[in-house]
């Protein structure tokens, strides 16, 4: 009997993962759910750690790079609406661990909400943003959490409050498997002056980023007081490419995998990158995108 027993309806093998991701590589999951309820993730998650089967989450799949093999273990995505509710109340939000950012940051606006429309532009889920502290060039999320409900390993359900939760850049104290859900507190303004904002910052945003069409993900974290971006462009690296995958002429911290491009190719050329930016600049990259 397999281990996922009673769970056929949800439970696939051999899934494709690049479709799921923003750079549209990688091999298959040995298995991959889609489960449709908390009481479902949390019987999945206790037979998983049972069972001893690897579990992974995938949010928004703007974030990380799937080997050309593929992973083992069980892959789930929290993409069932119970995972996606998004509620405002007062000056607080709260927001499913599998809710799109970008809804959140909508539904913040129109009802007059400030605080995370900074993060406009910003791919992916609330659970993918939080675990990474997701951010512009001053504000982040994790500057307006004011509690996250997590779901350990083990299937445990827990509450973190603010004073519980530790915000680094592109880093947080949300590492566990599963963020179910989190509250923001957020800042009233006039909801027209608001949306006026965010969209200044939208066009601005899209005007640095490689076009919509494109397969792509942002790959290195700014050093303290840099722009990797800027430091790629200074070590001659622009268009450089192995492959199909090359560095965006829009802006160099974006990696697009073109027609035929493979996980392979980017990988090389992320070590190319850092290794040619430590040789001439004597500044150490690090990652912001996945690595699986």
């Amino acid at each position: 009997m397999p281990w996922f027993s009673g769970f056929e309806a949800i439970v696939a093998q051999r899934a494709p993962l690049a479709p799921h991701t923003w750079l549209g590589l990688g091999g298959p999951a040995e298995f991959f759910a889609q489960p449709r309820s908390q009481d479902e993730l949390a019987t999945l998650v206790r037979r998983c750690h049972e069972q001893q089967v690897p579990m992974r989450l995938l949010g928004g799949g703007s974030n990380v790079l799937i080997p050309d093999e593929g992973v083992t273990g069980l892959v789930v995505q929290l993409s069932a609406a119970a995972f996606g509710e998004i509620r405002c109340q007062g000056s607080g939000v709260r927001a499913g661990g599998g809710a799109k950012l970008g809804h959140v940051i909508t539904e913040s606006v129109a009802k007059g909400l400030a605080g995370l429309e900074t993060l406009v532009g910003i791919p992916g889920t609330v659970g993918g943003a939080l675990h990474g502290n997701a951010g512009g060039r001053s504000d982040d999320i994790g500057q307006w959490t004011a509690a996250a409900t997590i779901m350990t390993r083990e299937g445990q359900i827990i509450q973190r409050r603010k004073q519980d939760l530790v915000f680094a850049y592109r880093d947080s104290s949300l590492d566990e498997l599963v963020i179910l859900s989190a509250e923001f507190q957020l800042e009233q303004e006039d909801p027209t002056e608001l949306a006026k904002r965010m969209q200044k910052q939208w066009i601005v945003k899209k005007a640095e980023q490689p076009i919509v069409d494109q397969r792509t993900g942002c790959i290195f974290k700014s050093p303290r007081g840099m722009n990797a971006a800027t430091l790629i462009d200074q070590a001659g690296l622009g268009g450089a490419h192995v492959g199909s995958a090359a560095v965006s002429d829009r802006n160099a911290n974006f990696i697009v995998a073109d027609q035929g491009a493979t996980t392979h190719d980017v990988r090389r050329l992320i070590d190319q990158i850092r290794s040619r930016v430590q040789e001439r600049l004597s500044v150490p990259l690090e990652l912001q995108i996945e690595l699986w």
